[in-house]
């Protein structure tokens, strides 16, 4: 499948124990769960969703999709239900809105014997799902820590916003910590901005309220860099040297292309990773491949120097 082609793995652990398969004549349905296009990654993530769904029902007639969309976790809770009792879904592919308010809903449906593929946002407990498939968000705050370490030298005074509560930004929180710990990197405020611009400029502006000094900002996240930017704008302050962000927004990598100082590097985390997840399960429903297992997508650094092969100006995102 094309996606498989284009994407960086890290890890690739598919094991024994495919979903049953069934005859082909026999229609079978896919349930995908997904976030609102709340923020500008999710707003890609639901174009491919969307751009996989439609290609997969031409590919395969034996399988029909229906495809949610969840502006909170109490909405996602409720779309996944009414899946599982008015279409009688064979798989469930769910991208959490958040990790600890899906977690029992989406064992009730593993439960019942329905194929789970989660996708990004983990669950709280572990073990529930038959596939997962992600960024490498340790290996995304790994990443981001060591460009910050590496671009502050001497050492400096920083701040970090953190994305909505769940399993995935725990572990890039925890990768970026372990990477600048020992390096004389301060982070004087940390606070969750959500993975929304609006909020990160909110946060943003108390920070710059409280600290007279920040050298550099960990946005973490391309649509809050987009918001803690226009707050430093906003305020006229010239202390900060940089924003680093994270996943690719297209705009964010043109910036990083033309030399823009305060935009000096990305790192990856590809939306389209939500089409990967759903043909791997569709995969497993139509044959006999086995498809449990875990596919992480790494994240790599983009800089001036390696900015273009990130550039898609035709991307949503």
């Amino acid at each position: 499948m094309k996606h498989f082609a284009l994407m960086t793995t890290s890890a690739l652990a598919l094991l024994a124990g495919p979903l049953a398969a069934q005859e082909a004549e026999e229609t079978q349905v896919v349930g995908v769960s997904i976030p609102a296009a709340t923020h500008g990654w999710a707003g890609g993530m639901n174009y491919f969703a969307q751009e996989a769904v439609e290609r997969l029902e031409e590919t395969y007639p034996q399988l029909d999709f229906v495809l949610a969309t969840a502006s909170d976790p109490a909405k996602q809770v409720s779309d996944i239900e009414d899946m599982v009792a008015t279409r009688g879904i064979d798989a469930l592919v769910v991208l959490p809105f958040e990790s600890e308010p899906l977690t029992g809903p989406v064992k009730s449906v593993a439960d019942q014997g329905i194929w789970v593929t989660v996708v990004d946002r983990g669950l709280a407990e572990p073990g529930i799902e038959d596939l997962y498939v992600a960024g490498d968000n340790p290996g995304f705050g790994r990443v981001s820590g060591e460009y910050m370490v590496s671009a502050l030298p001497e050492g400096g005074k920083i701040v970090a916003l953190r994305g909505i509560p769940t399993t995935i930004d725990n572990e890039r929180v925890q990768g970026f910590e372990q990477a600048i710990e020992g390096h004389n990197i301060e982070v004087l405020g940390m606070e969750h901005g959500n993975w929304n611009r609006d909020d990160a400029f909110t946060v943003m502006q108390d920070f710059l309220s409280k600290y007279p000094q920040i050298d550099a900002v960990w946005a973490s996240d391309d649509d809050m860099a987009v918001g803690v930017l226009a707050a430093i704008e906003a305020a006229g302050r010239s202390d900060v040297k940089f924003v680093l962000g994270g996943a690719g927004m297209k705009e964010m990598i043109q910036r990083t292309q033309q030399g823009d100082a305060m935009v000096p590097a990305n790192v990856t985390y590809p939306p389209s990773m939500i089409a990967t997840a759903i043909e791997i399960t569709a995969l497993g429903l139509v044959s006999d491949a086995p498809v449990s297992g875990r596919f992480i997508i790494g994240s790599e650094l983009v800089t001036s120097e390696n900015a273009e092969r990130y550039y898609f100006p035709d991307s949503p995102f």
